[in-house]
C-alpha cells in the first residue's frame, strides 16, 4: 500500500473523529447557554453526563492533534516531496505549507491539552481555563484538519 492509500484510509478514521469533536462543541455551545461551564460552583453542579461531553470534547480534541502529528503531517509532505527527517522538521514544514497556523500555536495547543489529559491540574479553575481553551481551539483545531485534507486533495 503505498503512501497517499494509506493516508485515505488514515484520513478516512480522522473524520470520525472531527465529525464527533464538531458534534461534542455543538452540545457544550448550547450548554454555555444553560450556564457558566467554566466557573467552579457551575461546574461542580453539572449532572455526569453534561461533564461527559465535556470529557467527550477533549478526548476527540487530542486524538485529532495526536492523529495529525503522528499519523498524518509526516506522509502528507512525503507525497508532495518534502522529506523529513525529524519531527521539528516536519513541523517546520507544515507551516511552510500552511497546514498550521504557526508552530507555536500548535505547540501551546499541545501542552495545554497535554496538561489536561496527563498532568491533572491540581486546581479546578486552572483545569477549567484549560478546558475553556481547547473548547475556544476548535477553530484551529478544524482548521488543521481541513488543511491536511485539502492538502491531500491536491495529491490524489
Amino acid at each position: 500500500m503505498d503512501n497517499k492509500e494509506i493516508l485515505k484510509k488514515r484520513f478516512e478514521k480522522l473524520d470520525k473523529h472531527y465529525v464527533a469533536l464538531k458534534e461534542y462543541k455543538h452540545l457544550i455551545d448550547n450548554l454555555q447557554k444553560e450556564t457558566n461551564i467554566f466557573d467552579q460552583f457551575s461546574f461542580n453542579t453539572l449532572k455526569p453526563e453534561k461533564r461527559a461531553i465535556l470529557d467527550a470534547y477533549l478526548k476527540r480534541f487530542a486524538s485529532i492533534q495526536d492523529f495529525l502529528g503522528a499519523k498524518i503531517f509526516s506522509p502528507l509532505l512525503e507525497i508532495a516531496g518534502i522529506n523529513n527527517n525529524k519531527m521539528s522538521e516536519v513541523l517546520s514544514n507544515i507551516e511552510k505549507e500552511n497546514i498550521i497556523d504557526s508552530l507555536e500555536n500548535w505547540i501551546e495547543l499541545r501542552e495545554v491539552r497535554n496538561e489536561l489529559e496527563y498532568d491533572y491540574p491540581e486546581e479546578l479553575q486552572e483545569a477549567l481555563d484549560d478546558l475553556k481553551y481547547c473548547i475556544d481551539s476548535f477553530e484551529r483545531i478544524e482548521s488543521y484538519y481541513l488543511n491536511s485534507l485539502n492538502f491531500f486533495k491536491k495529491y490524489l
